[in-house]
């Protein structure tokens, strides 16, 4: 889908996800001290405004001005101050080293384009830092549920790992949540990477 087509998406009904955060970031980092963020792919906030009412100083990117818009309201209602982005990821560059958090959630683009954003992902990542990636791994095609149904968009936790060159894997593997649909509750397979920059 392109930056029209995720606008649309995010017009149609008044959130596409949930307004809670990711309940893997939550386990994954709700214990960390908190510094400056970075969440790329952010959409509509929910991650980032989770992390900005614990205390983190967030920049929040996003190609959909739609989702951005709403985001900064639902954050201006909390209370919290974010600094959003309107950036499509394959031409946006961090700043190097700056970030003692960079969450790439849900973010699937054909490989050579996901592994270009996921080098500079890598490098905004500060000494001590922790890099996390949440994803639908590829093994979701055949036996999970949901998700991009074009293999070309999916990746595996240890295609990610290889390109964080320098970085300390501290997890990496797949993960397995629960989906409410019609037909009952289904398991989607996602991957999990958890890197961090040692100091």
């Amino acid at each position: 889908m392109d930056r029209e087509d995720w606008d649309r998406r995010y017009l149609e009904k008044d959130l596409v996800w949930s307004a809670e955060p990711n309940r893997f970031l939550v386990e994954e980092v709700g214990g960390l001290t908190p510094g400056r963020a970075l969440d790329l792919g952010a959409g509509e906030g929910r991650n980032a405004i989770w992390l900005a009412g614990l205390g983190w100083r967030v920049t929040a990117v996003d190609f959909s001005a739609v989702a951005l818009d709403k985001a900064g309201r639902i954050a201006a209602s909390r209370g919290v101050e974010i600094d959003w982005v309107n950036a499509d990821l394959g031409e946006y560059r961090p700043e190097p080293a700056a970030f003692d958090l960079v969450l790439l959630l849900y973010l699937h683009l054909p490989w050579r384009e996901m592994a270009s954003v996921l080098g500079r992902a890598r490098a905004a990542v500060a000494p001590g830092g922790t890099f996390l990636l949440i994803g639908h791994d590829r093994s979701n095609l055949d036996h999970g549920h949901g998700g991009p149904q074009q293999p070309e968009l999916l990746y595996t936790a240890g295609e990610v790992a290889g390109i964080l060159v320098g970085l300390d894997i501290e997890e990496s593997g797949t993960r397995y949540r629960a989906v409410e649909t019609e037909r009952g509750v289904v398991q989607a397979v996602d991957c999990l990477v958890r890197a961090r920059f040692p100091r």
